[in-house]
């Protein structure tokens, strides 16, 4: 496959000259650098092959007026915004560097409020101005280590050791974090954050003028949370509240958490979930009317797999693990409650929904990711197959059943269905994972009578997205499920054109109603959402 040469952002002056300390850190980090690392660096931390085409990092633009060149925007849509988080490293790695490892960018796109919405649309991508980022910035280079590139064998302890000496002469302060805000956006309590699990949420906000990006600043909500939060935390369409998670390689290894509709956090209702007795990847969990359903998977936490011969990473898969399901009450006070089945090959990275059927059955549906050993190292190879899985919590029996036979991730369903039972669901095609050539729309209706996709679009030779997102045409249930559009960033790697482009979810081809042409290359990236106009202008100020 053709490789494009990275574009980097240009580098920017130290604000001043290093310290002797600085200094002498800096030196290490070039020893490592160019004696401890291998020489042959493995493909999933080279960044020559890592930042490629379009996942090369592209600098800041300001609020710039995009044409709508097919169509017309839809009148649900005008006024809205969609806004797609993702890796865009901010400088030239020094050393290896993995996909997950680049500095959150939002590429938000206002769309035209009036009119017949043929009027332009505006782009907007800027920093999340994270702990990390601004570090670096003033530094003028990279400074912290990563979890997925930065710490690997002897040049992972090394990188450790130069970190613990920034720490320890001010250079630094683990307490402000170090985190990406690079995986997803969430919007509760009149507020728009930034995620990357490894750190608190970043509070952003955008403008209803001219669709301009600021970071408000990293949010503890007064105190209240610490260490982290998911990146995907779930919204209960009923009630407002917002339920998530933290995770970590030191006990409890998972600890449970609310928020309510008004997006205070829940103060005194922390689950720490002491029956997860190895520290794993939880990326993702689901939630039905009155459960948590969280995943314990074969992607696992090692630390001490650095040290061992040969040396090794601290995250990493374990073949030998049999994966579970936990299912805790939503309200639980205590992790008494929750149970644990096992479901052997099963490996949730991102869930599409669950639910109820009766007293006694949960239903969950999600991507399996089949050959785990390769999510991280060799994410080509990897195939996801979407599977319903039926709990019987009185026996304990689980069956499962295959939706589809296409590599099939990244996907969502209408927001009002969060928790209930659901019939459609969007997904990116994986071409090879993690690029997406297509989406696919599946009728769960449909599960047991043979290939589940009831509709289909492939983007074209040479060009590829992201993660669909589905906007309902009106905001109630009282709609039916599929009446909306799916939308997303699209990139031909031809012509070096990126496109937003609308799709008619209800069409067999999901027809294509609008497409907006962009000022500059859009990369590729990870989870977006919609903020409809009057969520826009409900923000708070800070």
């Amino acid at each position: 496959m053709p490789q494009t040469k990275p574009q980097y952002p240009s580098p920017r002056p130290r604000s001043r000259e290093p310290s002797a300390a600085a200094a002498l850190c800096i030196a290490l980090d070039e020893l490592i650098n160019n004696f401890i690392d291998p020489p042959h660096l493995r493909s999933s931390v080279d960044p020559r092959y890592v930042l490629s085409d379009n996942w090369a990092p592209v600098n800041e633009l300001p609020p710039t007026a995009c044409p709508v060149i097919r169509g017309a925007i839809p009148a649900c849509l005008r006024g809205g915004a969609y806004i797609r988080n993702g890796p865009n490293p901010q400088y030239l790695p020094r050393g290896p560097h993995h996909l997950f490892d680049g500095d959150g960018m939002l590429n938000a796109l206002l769309l035209p409020r009036d009119g017949d919405g043929a009027a332009p649309a505006t782009l907007c991508s800027r920093y999340v101005r994270t702990y990390k980022y601004l570090l670096e910035r003033d530094a003028g280079g990279p400074v912290l280590p990563n979890v997925f590139s930065g710490f690997h064998g002897a040049a992972g302890i090394a990188r450790g050791a130069v970190a613990a000496a920034r720490i320890l002469t001010g250079q630094m302060n683990p307490a402000a974090g170090a985190g990406l805000a690079n995986t997803s956006l969430a919007f509760f309590g009149g507020r728009l954050y930034a995620l990357g699990e490894s750190d608190l949420p970043y509070s952003v906000r955008m403008s209803p003028e001219d669709g301009d990006i600021t970071t408000l600043g990293r949010c503890d909500f007064e105190g209240k949370l610490s260490m982290g939060m998911t990146a995907h935390p779930k919204k209960d369409p009923a009630t407002g509240e917002i339920f998530a998670f933290r995770y970590g390689p030191v006990p409890p290894f998972l600890t449970y958490f609310r928020f309510d509709a008004a997006g205070k956090y829940k103060t005194g209702e922390e689950v720490p979930i002491f029956s997860l007795a190895q520290p794993s990847l939880v990326h993702d969990f689901a939630i039905t009317e009155r459960f948590a359903i969280f995943p314990d998977i074969q992607i696992v936490m090692k630390p001490m797999d650095m040290v061992a011969p040969g040396g090794g990473s601290p995250v990493g898969s374990d073949r030998g693990k049999v994966p579970r399901l936990g299912i805790l009450p939503k309200y639980a006070r205590s992790d008494a409650e929750m149970r644990w089945f096992e479901v052997p090959g099963f490996n949730l990275m991102h869930a599409l929904n669950a639910w109820e059927e009766g007293e006694d059955t949960i239903v969950l549906v999600a991507p399996n990711v089949l050959s785990i050993e390769h999510a991280l190292e060799r994410m080509e190879l990897v195939h996801s197959s979407v599977e319903m899985v039926r709990i019987e919590l009185q026996s304990g029996a689980i069956s499962r059943t295959p939706l589809s036979a296409e590599n099939l991730d990244f996907g969502v369903i209408h927001p009002g269905y969060v928790g209930r039972k659901n019939r459609f669901a969007y997904l990116g095609v994986g071409d090879p994972m993690p690029k997406i050539s297509g989406v696919r729309k599946l009728d769960f209706s449909l599960c047991g009578r043979g290939d589940c996709v009831v509709a289909a679009r492939d983007f074209g030779p040479g060009c590829f997205g992201g993660e669909p997102f589905f906007v309902p045409a009106g905001r109630s249930r009282g709609e039916e499920e599929d009446d909306g559009y799916v939308v997303l960033y699209v990139h031909n790697e031809n012509n070096r054109e990126s496109k937003f482009i609308i799709m008619d979810a209800r069409s067999p081809q999901l027809d294509l109603v609008a497409e907006v042409i962009l000022p500059s290359r859009v990369p590729y990236g990870f989870h977006g959402l919609f903020l409809t106009q009057d969520e826009i202008t409900a923000q708070r100020p800070r």
